[in-house]
C-alpha cells in the first residue's frame, strides 16, 4: 500500500466520521466535511463553540473513519492543529474546490476554525473476497 494509493481512496470521499476525546475521557464523534492533500493531510472546518473544537484544543489526538459505503474502509489516526496563515494559503484552495460553500462560511461565520491534520498511523481494509488489511505509520 503506498500514500498514492491511500490518497487516490480517500481523495474519493468528502465526509468521515471525526472522533475525539473529552476532558473528561468520553468519546465524542461527529460527521465532518474534509479534503485530504497528496501527503495525507486531512483538512476541516468546525465552529470554536463545538465540541469537537473544545476537544482538539484540549487534546488533538483524533481519528477518522472514512469509506463505509462498501467493502473498503480507511482507520486514519493522526494529531490535529490549528492552521494559521501560511498554511491556510495552501489548504483553502483544495478545500473551496470540493466545499464551494466554504467561501461563504468563511467570509461570515466569525467563529470559524480550520483544523489540519498530520498522519500516525492509517489502516486501510477492504472486506471483499480476498480481504486485504494494511497499515502505515508515520514518523
Amino acid at each position: 500500500m503506498t500514500t498514492s494509493f491511500l490518497y487516490e481512496f480517500i481523495s474519493g470521499y468528502k465526509y468521515g466520521v471525526l472522533s475525539t476525546v473529552t476532558v473528561d475521557g468520553l468519546p465524542e464523534s461527529a460527521l465532518v466535511g474534509f479534503v485530504i492533500t497528496p501527503d495525507l493531510k486531512i483538512f476541516f472546518d468546525t465552529i470554536s463553540s463545538s465540541r469537537k473544537y473544545r476537544n482538539l484544543v484540549n487534546n488533538p489526538a483524533l481519528s477518522f473513519v472514512i469509506g463505509w459505503d462498501s467493502e473498503q474502509t480507511v482507520q486514519y489516526e493522526g494529531s490535529a492543529k490549528i492552521s494559521l496563515s501560511d498554511e491556510l494559503e495552501e489548504l483553502l484552495p483544495i478545500y473551496f474546490q470540493v466545499f464551494p460553500d466554504g467561501r461563504e462560511r468563511k467570509e461570515n461565520w466569525k467563529d470559524l476554525v480550520y483544523f489540519s491534520v498530520e498522519p500516525k498511523w492509517i489502516r486501510y481494509s477492504d472486506f471483499g473476497n480476498p480481504s486485504v488489511i494494511e497499515e502505515l505509520r508515520f514518523p
